[in-house]
């Protein structure tokens, strides 16, 4: 198998992707590109003005990666021997780079590491921001591996000048606290965020990886990769190095220890936003060249606006998000007003059905009911107009009563202490992949004897 360093590097950057760049485009035409960089999510706007989703497949072909087909999902499932989760098995997964090798190396028992993160831009998370570190949950536990938290305050500080950086500070230490609360292992969990982390005595591998990734970078490379401009402050052409040193094992030797030929070996997978990946493209494209191991991605959709899928939801914006705060009241109010594909009477109702494509409810459902088969008789139901809003809305109002009251039980449970413990650079347990592979196939034997046995019989 093809190793990961060997795999060549992506074709040309795509064109900028910022917003000065649609809205000069805008002033020309009615017809606008969607947006989707680390710093603005929309929707294109079509010939007659209407605002429409987010297209994904065009992402896939704009950004150079790879759809995650059934093919792959198979190969999933007979090398980690789990069920994919349900945001793979829904296509809300849906795209990656490398996860094919990952899986190989996986295979053979060799080592890797979880990386992800948060900007941390308000003290509020809401169920967007739940559902890929719940991923990330289920990926630790599947491959049994460390996993690394990044809390970019400083970013958030660059990038948004209404906020101080004590600000900033005072978000991740709560966001820190809510990410807690959706259920990693302290074992095998370290969580930093930025501003402690490289001023703190431990930062020092990490900040020698900044370094030696931020020579390798151009400003050309920068400018051409998120768009920025001379109106940009120079802190923000250098973070890019920031995030991409937490892709590589070597900036963690309390986790990953100090032979540094051998740590720089262990291959990393991002699960994030596909919005976060134009800052990993430009990891990769430097990464072989400074010895490191491309890191591998795999890629969620965004959890829509309240207001419907032409955006995502947003922590600023109260009447867009279903926070992890909220109370079931809140939640069922919210869910009441949410965006509706249903008709606009209920004889139209049922002679047309709901359309769930564009149903922010019946979206929530693909995201957070764990039930296949119960999705399916409500798209039946809904689509055949034999179900009508307001049951639907019901439904996913007690689905999300469930997994937020779940959570803020989970969260009511965190303490500072606790907070620090994750927050504190020491060293993490992951298990022996080789007699982990043994047991599996002793059991596999075992049921395999007992199977045997009973045709005897």
């Amino acid at each position: 198998m093809a190793d990961v360093t060997a795999v060549p590097d992506e074709p040309g950057q795509p064109p900028a992707l910022s917003a000065p760049v649609f809205v000069a485009a805008a002033s020309q035409s009615i017809v606008r590109e969607q947006i989707i960089t680390p710093f603005d999510v929309s929707g294109g706007v079509d010939e007659t003005g209407k605002v429409v989703a987010i297209n994904y497949d065009k992402l896939v072909d704009t950004f150079g990666s790879k759809k995650i087909d059934q093919a792959l999902l198979e190969r999933f499932e007979k090398v980690t021997g789990h069920k994919p989760h349900r945001l793979m098995r829904r296509g809300m997964v849906f795209s990656h780079r490398d996860l094919d090798l990952i899986l190989d190396k996986y295979e053979k028992g060799n080592h890797l590491f979880l990386y992800t993160g948060r900007g941390p831009s308000s003290d509020s998370m809401h169920v967007g921001h739940s559902i890929p570190f719940e991923f990330t949950k289920y990926l630790q536990e599947v491959f049994n591996v460390p996993l690394v938290i990044m809390l970019t305050d400083d970013e958030k500080f660059f990038h948004t000048p209404k906020l101080s950086l004590e600000d900033c500070h005072k978000f991740a230490l709560q966001n820190a606290m809510d990410i807690i609360a959706i259920g990693f292992d302290v074992k095998k969990t370290f969580i930093f965020i930025d501003t402690d982390f490289v001023d703190g005595g431990h930062g020092g591998a990490f900040n020698k990886n900044v370094r030696v990734i931020g020579k390798r970078t151009t400003i050309n490379q920068i400018k051409g990769t998120f768009g920025f401009g001379d109106s940009n402050n120079i802190a923000e052409f250098g973070f890019p190095a920031m995030q991409s040193a937490t892709a590589f094992a070597t900036s963690f030797p309390f986790i990953f220890g100090t032979n540094t030929k051998q740590v720089a070996k262990i291959p990393c997978l991002i699960p994030c936003a596909i919005d976060q990946d134009p800052y990993f493209r430009q990891c990769r494209d430097n990464a072989g060249k400074l010895g490191f191991v491309k890191p591998a991605l795999i890629h969620a959709v965004f959890l829509p606006s309240l207001r419907g899928a032409e955006t995502k939801m947003s922590a600023s914006d109260s009447d867009s998000s279903i926070y992890l705060s909220d109370t079931d009241k809140q939640i069922t109010k919210k869910i009441g007003n949410a965006f509706s594909g249903g008709q606009d009477s209920r004889e139209l109702h049922r002679q047309l059905g709901g359309r769930t494509a564009v149903d922010i409810p019946f979206q929530y459902l693909r995201f957070f009911l764990e039930d296949d088969d119960e999705l399916e008789r409500i798209r039946v139901r809904y689509e055949s107009g034999e179900m009508e809003s307001g049951e639907l809305k019901k439904r996913c109002a007690g689905v999300l009563h469930e997994y937020v009251g779940a959570f803020r039980k989970r969260r009511a449970a965190i303490t500072v202490e606790v907070r620090d413990l994750f927050l504190r650079p020491r060293g993490l347990e992951w298990g022996d992949r080789k007699a982990e592979e043994e047991l599996r196939e002793r059991e596999i034997e075992r049921l395999e004897r007992r199977l045997a046995e009973l045709r005897a019989v």
